[in-house]
């Protein structure tokens, strides 16, 4: 699964590395963003684009659990990340971006990735690695405990 599709650069990594069997659903909430995405990927079966608010989502899912999850979206990453770390499969892995501070960054949002990131250190059902590369990654894998 992947939250916040955007124009579909990483869902595109992620379709590349899923085999014939697999089946990815990405959710954004901007229509134009799924409508975009929906010309790269129309082809491919294995794909669900859904457009609704990544919360909304969260909290209705009652499908099977993940052995992926990418949150590049405040759903998932700053917003309910319990219940989103509760979709993922135990050994599956939480994908997640942005860490590294940009010039872009609100007030008072270095403080917000920080809190997230202790929070995520300090998650004794992952096993994490924080990766200076890029916009900043964590990579997890939530433990059987």
């Amino acid at each position: 699964m992947e939250l916040g599709t955007g124009t579909g650069l990483a869902l595109s990594w992620i379709l590349s590395g899923a085999d014939a069997q697999s089946s990815v659903i990405s959710i954004d909430n901007d229509p134009a963003l799924i409508d975009l995405a929906k010309t790269f990927f129309a082809k491919d079966s294995r794909l669900e684009l859904i457009c609704q608010d990544g919360n909304a989502w969260i909290k209705s899912y009652k499908g099977e659990p993940f052995d992926l999850i990418f949150a590049d979206a405040w759903p998932g990453k700053f917003d309910l990340l319990e219940e989103t770390l509760e979709l993922l499969v135990d050994g599956g892995i939480y994908i997640i971006d942005d860490l590294l501070q940009q010039p872009n960054w609100p007030e008072g949002h270095k403080e917000k990735v920080e809190a997230l990131i202790k929070k995520l250190e300090t998650n004794e059902k992952l096993n994490l690695t924080k990766l200076n590369w890029s916009t900043g990654l964590i990579i997890a894998t939530k433990r059987d405990i």
